[in-house]
């Protein structure tokens, strides 16, 4: 079976144990029976399975163990279910996936990963399809708004689901429940693109607050990098998109503004003077959009595409600028 348009009661799998992670378990434990849950290492597997919660992170979302299959093994998760939730931080995905020996041409791929592959170089989509060979017609990429710490706390909160739309229906009835709202889509590659993008931008948003600039500038940045945005997503996938959408601008204003943004928070030292070093080796989550900025910033002059925020925030990060001054050069550029 190709697609799950057919699937009455679907078995779906997790991977990865960190807070996005964590999180997605718990909203489809509203609705499954059972989920499988492919975790890091034997210890976080017996320490849910004895206290009933993730040990490290959203250490407060208590889990029914009888409704969890925990394994350490992707290809016992793998071959037991039909849609698997793809939830790793991206510098560890192809780790992962590399161990995976079993039958998987049958089921559906979701990507929940917000960065890119390091191993290719690319989007989660587009490796799964290269190596694996997981066309479209069997992925799916979940965006938000929606940051793990508000689902553990069961606020309201929002996903679009992009995939073909003989995939949706189904995957909407898998997440949706009274804290969790979802919107669909079709436009797989923006949604993945502009959930990578928006983190590279919280990080300048954060390196502005960290230099003491207000809202009054953040506003007018976020107004700036969501045409930004906007012009790498038509030069990379042209679709029929409106990037004032939730996905996109929502999920931009969240991560530039929330300070449960890891991405901000990373930007947020940096401005106040820390190393890029010494800020990501304080934080115990990673942030993609360190990695990400690498990649984009390639991509965007190889395309010849204008970035000039996408330009400050990477010389920054990789080319030892002074933030100070690179913001400086860039309060000119934007309007």
């Amino acid at each position: 079976m190709n697609s799950i348009e057919q699937m009455s009661h679907p078995v779906v799998g997790v991977l990865g144990s960190g807070s996005f992670a964590t999180a997605i378990v718990k909203m489809l434990v509203e609705n499954c029976d059972v989920v499988h849950w492919c975790v890091r290492n034997e210890f976080v597997k017996g320490a849910i399975e004895l206290r009933h919660h993730n040990p490290t992170y959203l250490t407060a979302v208590q889990f029914d163990i009888k409704k969890l299959k925990l394994t350490t093994d992707i290809n016992e998760m793998v071959s037991a279910c039909d849609i698997i939730v793809l939830a790793t931080p991206s510098i560890y995905l192809s780790e992962s996936l590399d161990k995976m020996n079993c039958e998987y041409s049958n089921k559906i791929f979701v990507s929940a990963i917000k960065g890119i592959v390091p191993k290719v170089n690319d989007v989660v989509a587009h490796y799964l399809r290269e190596e694996f060979k997981i066309g479209f017609s069997c992925q799916a990429v979940i965006a938000g708004p929606c940051h793990a710490e508000e689902v553990a706390m069961e606020r309201l909160s929002y996903l679009t689901i992009a995939t073909l739309e003989k995939n949706q229906k189904v995957l909407h009835d898998l997440f949706s429940s009274h804290f969790i709202k979802v919107n669909s889509s079709c436009d797989i590659l923006g949604n993945e693109y502009s959930a990578i993008l928006k983190n590279i931008y919280a990080i300048g948003a954060g390196v502005a607050s960290g230099l003491g600039y207000g809202d009054n500038f953040t506003a007018v940045f976020i107004t700036n990098a969501i045409r930004e945005m906007e012009t790498f997503l038509e030069a990379i996938h042209e679709s029929p998109r409106d990037v004032n959408e939730s996905a996109y601008l929502g999920d931009l204003l969240v991560t530039a503004y929330s300070l449960f943004s890891r991405n901000r928070n990373l930007g947020n030292l940096i401005g106040k003077g820390y190393t890029v070093k010494s800020a990501i080796q304080s934080m115990n989550m990673i942030a993609e959009g360190y990695y990400a900025a690498d990649s984009i910033y390639k991509t965007s002059k190889e395309k010849k595409i204008k970035t000039p925020i996408i330009d400050a925030i990477y010389k920054i990060l990789y080319e030892e600028k002074n933030a100070e001054k690179e913001f400086q050069k860039l309060t000119a550029l934007l309007d």
